[in-house]
């Protein structure tokens, strides 16, 4: 495991004594994460490195899993899309679903932590197990517009936190629990951000025979509707008419997530038989996505909503220019003109791309203010150190609290 010391290089060892400072005020106290899966997605992710590391500051911290059938997994991607603002037809029958499986994990999760820390919706009624430890539930979706139906049944559990947090200051509501803002983050030494030699980069160009003599325009997501991977292909296509050029669209899927390889196959279809677009499936393989990432000329993210967009930030970091929508986290991240370009439609995305591939210098200029934007605020680092303070602003009475 990436030890703290392995962080002084790039962050300072100002940051690493001030988390080990502040970490000495949680002793005693354990930190409980809970959700729904250990592999895909940005929650499984940020919480892979988050636990050894408060482990090795001596935080006594934990990660547990929520458990839910195929029916269940069905039903909370409903919620995901109608919390984003998307017609779903929830029925009664989906609200009973959510609440059987929801019960059986009440029974069987053994919520021990001094701090219970609930990740999205999925295992957000283990509420009803709060005793007297504090309980916060971390929402991870853009929930600015959400279907009213969905949100009100959520109401019912999140009115029983202690405190909720939020990734955008445009995500939080009108609540009567107290509210946090705090951006995720990316790991710089992770497999998927670590620096690779050009020989690993060029491998994983032959593995998927992806040739480096023409630029490559690159999307990295899990394959879902609402990450718009048919929409980046018709921006590629016009894109394509003026510039010859080459699309990765790559990603896996998550378990809780059933709809992935049906949007695959979506993806699929509408690529036809140009050889020039490439539909990669990866199993977890962040070395893969490093490189892929490395060896694209533009990164795009063309979510129709987006909680953050964690790859916007990966992409950055490696100093790439990225073309991204103007939604969720996004413009947290992306200052339009500054470190990277911001649209609102196929037409502006295909515009921006083709942009900066006829700009070159243009281009490095806005991946380097990227990777600064990404170095000052959305590294791992400074996560942690919001997450302690946080965990100790429990203990203390305030309304809203900016970290």
């Amino acid at each position: 495991m990436i030890r703290l010391e392995e962080y002084i290089p790039i962050v300072g060892q100002s940051v690493i004594d001030d988390l080990r400072l502040i970490a000495t005020r949680l002793k005693g106290k354990t930190i409980q994460h809970i959700n729904s899966t250990s592999v895909g997605g940005g929650v499984a992710e940020i919480l892979n490195r988050m636990v050894p590391l408060l482990q090795e500051l001596e935080v006594e911290a934990r990660w547990d899993l929520i458990k839910g059938g195929e029916q269940f997994f069905e039903v909370t991607k409903k919620f995901h899309n109608a919390l984003h603002g998307y017609s779903a037809e929830i029925t009664k029958r989906d609200f009973e679903i959510f609440l059987e499986t929801s019960q059986q994990n009440i029974n069987d999760v053994n919520t021990c932590g001094d701090i219970v820390f609930i990740h999205d919706p999925q295992p957000i009624a283990l509420v009803k197990k709060k005793q007297d430890n504090k309980w916060l539930w971390r929402c991870h979706v853009d929930v600015s517009n959400p279907n009213e139906k969905v949100w009100n049944f959520l109401m019912e559990y999140i009115v029983r936190y202690d405190a909720a947090v939020f990734s955008a200051p445009s995500f939080s509501r009108r609540l009567p629990i107290r509210q946090f803002l705090i951006s995720p983050s990316i790991d710089p030494l992770s497999d998927k951000n670590k620096e690779l030699p050009q020989e690993v980069i060029d491998k994983v160009l032959r593995k998927y025979n992806i040739s480096k003599d023409k630029p490559i325009i690159t999307q990295i997501s899990r394959f879902d509707r609402l990450k718009d991977p048919v929409g980046v292909i018709e921006a590629y296509q016009k894109v394509k008419q003026y510039v010859n050029c080459q699309l990765i669209l790559a990603g896996g899927t998550a378990a809780d997530d059933p709809e992935g390889l049906q949007v695959l196959e979506e993806i699929k279809a509408r690529a036809k038989q140009d050889k020039d677009i490439h539909i990669l499936l990866l199993p977890h393989n962040d070395i893969e996505v490093n490189a892929l990432q490395r060896a694209s000329a533009v990164i795009v993210q063309k979510s129709i909503k987006e909680g953050f967009g964690l790859t916007v930030a990966e992409a950055l970091w490696k100093a790439k220019p990225v073309v991204a929508s103007n939604v969720g986290g996004i413009p947290l991240q992306i200052k339009h003109k500054y470190s990277g370009l911001l649209c609102h439609s196929i037409e502006g995305a295909a515009f921006a791309i083709k942009q900066l591939l006829n700009s070159p210098e243009y281009a490095k200029k806005l991946g380097e203010n990227g990777r600064e934007h990404i170095s000052n605020n959305f590294l791992i680092t400074r996560h942690l150190r919001d997450y302690m303070l946080l965990f100790l602003s429990l203990y203390h009475k305030e309304d809203i609290v900016y970290l």
